[in-house]
């Protein structure tokens, strides 16, 4: 018999809310907690064709970039059982992306955020900068699911 993920008073039921929201709140709490910087959620729900929330932040290593990707993977698989559909980026670090299909993690170098611009670019979303010491129930698009909402 295999040992469950996590204990079951620490997880969140997906089945009583919104799963993307679910996922983008476990998501910006990772990369806190990894010290990501420059953590911006953009609200894409009302935009055609693309994931409901992306997750953008920055860190100026590859082996943080990297950090801050392995546990927003070991977060959202402990959390809400999911793993990433497609993964993007390891080899070169500069720019990892995970991708949940509903969420999309982008995780920067400060360079390639500033060159790419995904905020000027999907400029029509609703977007939040969360600060450093803050979390992800700040985000008034995710503060429902947070665990004691």
């Amino acid at each position: 018999m295999t040992e469950p993920l996590s204990e079951p008073s620490r997880l969140v039921n997906r089945t009583d809310r919104d799963p993307a929201n679910v996922i983008a709140y476990w998501c910006v709490e990772a990369v806190l907690e990894k010290k990501g910087s420059q953590v911006t959620v953009l609200d894409m729900r009302n935009l055609q064709g693309v994931a409901d929330f992306f997750v953008v932040c920055e860190a100026t290593s590859d082996i943080q970039r990297r950090a801050i990707a392995d546990h927003v993977r070991e977060t959202v698989r402990e959390r809400c059982f999911e793993k990433p559909w497609k993964v993007e980026g390891y080899d070169h670090k500069a720019w990892i992306l995970l991708d949940y299909v509903n969420v999309v993690v982008h995780v920067f170098d400060p360079e390639r955020r500033s060159y790419y611009r995904l905020e000027r670019l999907w400029g029509d979303a609703d977007m939040v900068q969360v600060a450093e010491e803050g979390s992800a129930a700040d985000v008034p698009f995710l503060s429902a699911s947070a665990p004691d909402a």
